[in-house]
């Protein structure tokens, strides 16, 4: 009795990369006295994470700001291109040094 192998031609479901990738900006070592965006997609829970965030690291860090999301709008929906176009002149009129995203899932 012979054994039937069945061989299958598979594809790597994952493309070429096309863009060369970056190295991440290095971190701030110290929070205190920085500014820190909050920019959130109003999708999941950001009412009660965001908070709870600045409450921690307002504990870790003296004289850090927030600057909410409701300052920078929804980065998802029908004016997210809008939004997202205008992040960086945002960012740089807060004066700001970092960045938390949130996103629901």
């Amino acid at each position: 009795m012979t054994e039937s192998v069945a061989a299958y031609e598979t594809v790597w479901p994952r493309g070429k990369q096309r863009q060369k990738l970056e190295a991440p900006a290095p971190r701030i070592p110290d929070l205190s006295g920085k500014t820190i965006a909050l920019i959130w997609n109003f999708v999941f829970r950001g009412e009660e994470i965001f908070p709870l965030l600045e409450r921690e690291i307002s504990k870790r860090f003296p004289g850090v700001k927030f600057v909410g999301p409701d300052q920078f709008g929804n980065t998802h929906g029908s004016e997210e291109r809008q939004v997202l176009a205008e992040l960086p002149a945002k960012l740089r009129e807060f004066g700001v040094d970092a960045v938390i995203s949130g996103n629901g899932c």
